[in-house]
């Protein structure tokens, strides 16, 4: 057969046309070329299937976290340097060169080194993994969200008819018969187990009636449990908005999943008990609560009896007209306190008002006039003189014979003449313009 002429074909796979195809052996001897100008490259699988034919072992690698598988084939001498035999079901990392079987078109992967996955391996895996994430703080103790108290309905995620689902649904239901729940039955082992569980996680997520989450699942080995470490469903966990609790295996099993839940429980069954609430232990709280709220009000209405009892007694309650007329008689002794006081402030004054009149009446010219004694005042003026009509008459030049005089007496006035100077045994007082004092000796008004 004639090779066709190569420089006629069209240099890309673009500008092929119906009227100018590539022959099928050139384009797979491009994606050949293309293929094969890819790196080795480490990549980790789980072994489906193995077959030894003479030096070649062929093998089928199947992701383990998804449903992709790939063939690949080994060598004798790769094989040979293996630790210990691998089998189906083992995990393994290989380096992998990419090939193309130009005959058939068939893509596989040459197996240029391979090493078991062992427990060591996993946990040290798995270990990298709980530091990453815990140093992003996704296990801190504030990202923790409460559980309800009481929750209406629960999302259960488990294996498909599991011991788990039973446990949790027969010890739910017999702590509290009404809970209700929303159940999510996935595979929870193999590679299909994180997809199903994040999309049974986001479905009861969104649910606005579910309370809490619990993801179940019972005992199994390392690589059983593997799922429940797997860094996007531990993301998916920790961006939840309800709370979620990881009941995964026994106690001593510790997938990453417990450190971001916000609540651990270590079994299926411990789980249900810290969901839902004992229905008969709540009764009996409620029982207890009832008989102290009735004590305690017994005791308050029995306290404050008594303490109205008491005030009750009180004089100023018991008999209140005593609080008045104590009042009142000291009002009545305050009363005649102030009376008294004024009454004799009124009469210290009536004294000494007394006592000044009697001082002033003393004093006065008509006291003197009462007692025989008289005034003489000039009738009218004396020529001659400055004496002027009315003025006291104190030494009888001041009268000449003749004058006419005025004598005031104590009731009444007389009109008198002077005769002129007699002569008197009696000396004359000092002439004084003050009133004549009471010893002055009483003139006679028939004295002229």
């Amino acid at each position: 057969m004639e090779e066709p002429d190569l420089s006629t074909l069209p240099a890309r796979a673009a500008d092929t046309t119906p009227e100018n195809p590539w022959p099928l052996h050139v384009l797979s001897r491009k994606l050949k070329e293309h293929i094969e100008r890819s790196p080795q490259v480490w990549i980790e699988g789980q072994v489906i299937e193995l077959n030894r034919r003479g030096q070649t072992a062929y093998l089928t690698l199947r992701d383990v976290d998804a449903e992709i598988s790939l063939p690949a084939s080994a060598w004798g001498t790769v094989m040979a340097r293996l630790r210990e035999p691998i089998e189906r079901g083992s995990r393994v990392v290989a380096l992998v060169k990419p090939e193309m079987w130009l005959k058939t078109g068939r893509l596989t992967m040459a197996v240029r080194d391979m090493r078991p996955v062992g427990l060591g391996d996993l946990l040290a895996r798995i270990e990298r993994l709980r530091q990453a994430l815990g140093s992003e703080g996704l296990f801190a103790d504030h990202r923790k969200r409460p559980l309800p108290m009481l929750p209406h309905r629960i999302g259960l995620i488990t294996g498909r008819d599991s011991d788990a689902k039973k446990d949790v649904l027969r010890n739910a239901a017999l702590r509290w018969p009404a809970v209700q729940f929303e159940i999510r039955e996935v595979a929870v082992q193999g590679a299909s187990a994180v997809s199903e569980v994040l999309g049974a996680l986001r479905e009861l997520d969104a649910l606005a009636e579910v309370d809490v989450i619990v993801i179940a699942r019972g005992g199994g080995s390392l690589e059983d449990l593997l799922p429940f470490s797997n860094e996007s469903l531990v993301r998916a966990v920790a961006e939840a908005v309800t709370p979620v609790v990881s009941a995964i295996g026994h106690e001593a099993d510790r997938p990453i999943l417990d450190d971001v839940a916000d609540l651990r429980a270590s079994t299926p069954t411990d789980a249900a008990k810290r969901i839902v609430p004992d229905v008969t232990e709540e009764l009996a709280r409620v029982r207890q609560c009832r008989e102290r709220f009735e004590r305690q009000v017994r005791l308050l209405v029995e306290r404050e009896s008594d303490r109205l009892a008491s005030i009750r007694s009180r004089p100023v309650l018991s008999c209140p007209d005593t609080m008045v007329e104590g009042r009142h008689d000291e009002l009545q002794r305050l009363r005649g306190r102030s009376l008294a006081a004024v009454s004799t402030a009124v009469a210290r004054a009536s004294d000494g008002v007394a006592h000044l009149r009697a001082q002033m009446r003393a004093l006065s010219p008509q006291q003197t006039l009462d007692r025989g004694y008289a005034v003489v005042q000039l009738a009218a003026g004396v020529a001659g003189t400055e004496a002027h009509p009315g003025a006291v008459v104190f030494d009888p030049d001041e009268a000449p014979a003749g004058t006419a005089l005025r004598l005031r007496l104590a009731r009444g006035e007389l009109a008198a003449r002077s005769e002129g100077t007699q002569p008197t045994a009696v000396p004359h007082a000092p002439r004084s313009n003050a009133t004549p004092s009471p010893t002055t000796p009483k003139e006679d008004p028939r004295d002229g």
